[in-house]
């Protein structure tokens, strides 16, 4: 693995498997050096030896002392999203980083935070939202808008403007049809093929991708998702 000596100091919010995927993507483009993680427990080691810096509690102090920049290596996507906040609020940066082996349109749009993988493309004029994850293999085709917090899983594909609300995740190898509106906190199960419109906090999974909320006997028509 390349090492970086030099380059702009960045800390790295996380300490698992992404994290590692985030901690390769950062050394490979070479601008940036990682001096240390925030991890929950704060005597575990971080990936690689990376110095383990405490939690993201010390997020103001690390600030303070001139560490401003920041890249969030967490898979939830509201967790990601709260702790970019509170990086933002207090006067820190997460610069968009786009893996040397990711193909991104020059027409794209990428927002801060982001973090876009090895193998992935992302095409004419789309847009993606701040502290998102465009994942291994995955692709965006053109004029698709993914909102803020979004994941989109390795080898997931989104053909052409197709709209995925905030926090949504698409599971590894999901599948979208053009034109198709993904609503804010869904779930698209790995596999899925999305042929309709996906309401707002739905969970989804299947050829062609259904809903999984379903009648609960007893329950009034109440629904319940699994």
């Amino acid at each position: 693995m390349v090492v970086n000596k030099v380059g702009t100091p960045i800390v790295v919010v996380g300490a698992g498997g992404h994290a590692k995927v985030v901690i390769d993507c950062v050394r490979r483009l070479g601008q940036f050096r990682v001096v240390g993680c925030l991890v929950d427990d704060p005597g575990a080691p971080g990936p690689y030896g990376i110095p383990n810096l405490g939690t993201d509690d010390k997020i103001p102090e690390l600030i303070a002392q001139g560490m401003c920049n920041f890249v969030c290596a967490l898979g939830s996507n509201q967790v990601r999203l709260r702790i970019a906040d509170v990086i933002r609020n207090y006067g820190g940066m997460l610069p968009a980083l786009v893996h040397p082996a990711a193909v991104v349109a020059e027409t794209a749009t990428i927002g801060y935070g982001t973090v876009v993988m090895a193998g992935a493309v992302i095409n004419a004029d789309a847009r993606i939202g701040y502290a998102s994850i465009v994942n291994t293999l995955a692709a965006v085709d053109h004029d698709c808008v993914l909102e803020s917090g979004v994941h989109i899983a390795p080898r997931a594909a989104l053909a052409g403007c197709v709209r995925v609300g905030a926090r949504s995740f698409l599971g590894i190898g999901a599948s979208v049809i053009p034109n198709i509106h993904i609503g804010a906190d869904c779930l698209i199960a790995a596999g899925s093929v999305v042929v309709k419109d996906v309401r707002d906090n739905d969970r989804v999974a299947g050829v062609p991708a259904k809903s999984m909320r379903q009648n609960i006997p007893g329950s009034g028509g109440i629904s319940k998702t699994f």
